[in-house]
């Protein structure tokens, strides 16, 4: 089949790539020309696809990266993979809007359309679907078949990957369920079916305000610990031991990606708009997590009045900027907000990460009708911290080190035998005189 795939950032490009190589004609659409160029030439931004995977299908045309409107004709399956922002608490679905413009001018009898973004319980059947019909005078369910499933993409999981997760499918109606179903079962191993859109909306919302909750759960508690002298990270460790009922999570310096600190705050909307009730587990979460940036400054301060040091005028090597390890994936970082915090009392920020090239490392895409120049996709939210490597040298002349992201390829024996000090947000490192846990 002709595919087109709008949106070539962590979820699309995977999907585009997979597509192909299952043997379908596939278009990669973005709307950002430097992703499209980085693209043509086979340069992957997205660590999960390698340039060795991505080449074989440019040179032998089963995949096409563009980013002129009329390569997008004449499909038999689009599948919509941009993002869905939060601005100033609101819902942004722009990109969700222009896409089905774009498709709908092109929309076929007998074709699909699928929403992969995640967003609210509604958005397919009460957004996307009238403005499809709007611009094509086709109707939804009698002459094209539409559906929604959820994107399930972890960056830098090498377990779970997209063939091998299973795949939530849904439909607006019967006939629109075994489209979607069929056109992902030839992509994954196992699908999922559900009996409506809102359902599998809803899935997508579910499996992440759940990890928010838990996540928010061990985050408040470690700082309940620390206050009363507890070792959090053990007590975790013992309660992991239990067979059921439990599942493990642990503390950070905060959560980062666009699921988490986002994609809870769509259901909370929802709810508050159609329900005039708040989702109280779901705001609350939010201030946890949010705050857990300034928490970690607050305890590097500490630990540097400890040690008859301000923070004004100490020299702080944060190590890793992207939001888990092992990726280059910096969207939303609480890395940013540590770098903001010191920077903003005064102090000497360094950074080394080898995954984050340049701050976003996936360019965030412009929506359509602005200006690159006015957005700036390559823009580094770490302007003002000077980027290093983690040398010997770098890790010695700092004041305090603090381990936000803990990529396998640091050299942590360097960072135990170098570093003055180390707050450790991960416990990646054997606790010592010079390493406190966070």
């Amino acid at each position: 089949m002709r595919v087109v795939i709008a949106g070539q950032g962590y979820v699309g490009l995977p999907l585009a790539v997979r597509a192909a190589e299952v043997g379908h004609r596939v278009v990669g659409y973005d709307v950002d020309e430097r992703r499209i160029k980085r693209l043509a030439v086979g340069e992957s931004y997205v660590e999960d696809i390698p340039a060795e995977r991505l080449r074989p299908l440019l040179e032998n045309g089963s995949y096409l990266p563009s980013a002129e409107p009329s390569d997008v004709a004449g499909f038999d399956v689009a599948v919509i993979t941009v993002p869905t922002p939060l601005r100033e608490g609101v819902p942004d679905l722009s990109f969700i809007e222009a896409s089905a413009a774009l498709l709908a001018q092109h929309l076929r009898p007998g074709a699909t359309v699928v929403l992969e973004s995640t967003t609210y319980p509604g958005t397919t059947e009460e957004l996307l679907a009238p403005l499809l019909e709007a611009g094509s005078g086709l109707t939804a369910g009698r002459d094209f078949h539409l559906g929604y499933s959820p994107e399930r993409i972890d960056p830098g999981n090498p377990t779970w990957r997209l063939e091998n997760t299973p795949k939530v499918v849904s439909g607006i109606d019967p006939a629109s369920l075994a489209a979607v179903e069929g056109f992902y079962g030839g992509l994954v191993e196992r699908t999922v079916p559900v009996s409506s859109c809102k359902e599998a909306e809803l899935t997508k919302l579910l499996e992440n305000t759940f990890r928010h909750v838990n996540i928010a759960l061990v985050n408040e508690l470690a700082m309940f610990a620390h206050d009363l002298g507890i070792d959090v990270w053990e007590a975790i460790d013992a309660a992991s031991t239990k067979p059921f009922g439990y599942l493990r999570f642990t503390p950070g310096p905060g959560v980062g990606g666009h699921c988490l600190p986002i994609d809870p705050s769509y259901l909370s909307w929802r709810v508050e708009r159609a329900l005039g009730q708040s989702f109280r587990f779901v705001e609350l979460a939010n201030d946890v997590n949010s705050h857990m940036p300034d928490y970690v400054v607050r305890r590097l301060a500490e630990a540097l009045n400890d040690r008859q040091r301000s923070v004004k005028g100490s020299r702080v090597l944060l190590l890793g900027l992207a939001y888990k390890k092992n990726t280059g994936d910096a969207r939303e970082t609480p890395a940013a907000r540590v770098a903001e915090l010191l920077v903003r009392m005064g102090a000497e920020v360094r950074a080394a990460d080898p995954h984050v090239v340049v701050g976003v490392h996936v360019p965030e895409p412009v929506i359509p009708g602005q200006r690159a120049a006015e957005h700036d996709p390559h823009g580094d939210p770490f302007g003002a911290v000077r980027r290093v490597e983690a040398s010997p040298e770098e890790l010695a002349a700092a004041d305090a080190v603090v381990l936000l992201a803990d990529h396998d390829d640091f050299d942590y024996e360097a960072v135990t035998a170098h570093a003055r000090y180390v707050l450790d947000c991960r416990r990646r490192l054997p606790r010592g005189a010079a390493v406190e846990v966070l």
